[in-house]
């Protein structure tokens, strides 16, 4: 009887081994986090944005999408918030637009209370994915809320500020 019991923990334990729900090690890492990019089939900026999330630990999903706009309302982004593709967690937190890997990174290892996610309206010069030579434009990302509301999350001035 006891031997059948410790048998199936077991058993158990490495079924969620394999899940991944238990790890056989702690770590401090961070651990990968996975994203649902949705955009346009044809859009270049966010392929290079995409490209900079996975220099930055980041396990992509890319997903086209014919009507982008609904599908950005339907998950609390509203139009003054928008840019041309949104990554959304498997937590449900969104990212709307250029936003640098460090700040998404910041929001997920301390997601602020009643935070849907980030946005980096429009498409500012010099942010993730919108490289132009050396030009850069100053902008900032905002911290979404649950109540259709931001704040100012960080002011980026100066290009090495989204490293």
């Amino acid at each position: 009887m006891i031997l059948r019991f410790i048998s199936s923990i077991t058993a158990l334990v490495v079924f969620w081994l394999g899940l991944g729900l238990v790890s056989a090690e702690a770590s401090d890492k961070p651990q990968t986090q996975i994203l649902q990019v949705y955009k346009s089939a044809i859009c270049g900026c966010c392929k290079d944005w995409m490209a900079h999330m996975r220099a930055n630990a980041f396990t992509l999903n890319g997903n086209d999408l014919a009507n982008l706009t609904q599908f950005k309302l339907r998950h609390g982004i509203e139009l003054r918030y928008q840019s041309c593709h949104t990554a959304i967690t498997s937590q449900g937190f969104v990212f709307e637009g250029h936003i640098p890997a460090r700040f998404v990174n910041q929001f997920l290892a301390k997601p602020p209370s009643e935070a849907i996610g980030l946005a980096v309206p429009s498409m500012p010069v010099g942010s993730p994915g919108m490289e132009i030579g050396d030009k850069f434009m100053p902008y900032q990302v905002l911290l979404l809320r649950r109540d259709g509301s931001h704040e100012i999350y960080a002011d980026i001035s100066r290009p090495e500020q989204q490293y």
